[in-house]
């Protein structure tokens, strides 16, 4: 599992059947402590995740496990919408802010 930010959107008007339905997003990856990378995958979404969204991507066989991807031709699938990112104690992401 990676986790990234929603970088853009990917349209495809012809698509095999098996995706249709289903978005395409472009996933800049990113560090641990969400630096971000200079790498970028398509990812199919399974969650209803959206533009500048941090979310977690699975790859590879794991990718169609989903309800969604079990027959579908994917290879990187985005399975959460992150919340909140805890590292070593410290709190590096935190989707939404509290105000007192």
């Amino acid at each position: 599992m990676v986790i990234g930010k929603i970088t853009g959107t990917i349209v495809a008007t012809r698509k095999d059947e098996n995706l249709l339905g289903g978005k395409f997003y472009i996933v800049r990856l990113m560090t641990m402590d969400t630096k971000m990378t200079d790498k970028f995958i398509v990812a199919y979404d399974t969650v209803g995740s959206g533009e500048g969204e941090v979310v977690v991507v699975v790859q590879g066989s794991s990718s169609r496990m989903t309800e969604q991807t079990q027959s579908a031709p994917v290879d990187a699938s985005i399975v959460a919408v992150v919340d909140l990112l805890e590292v070593n104690d410290k709190i590096v992401f935190k989707k939404f802010e509290t105000k007192v």
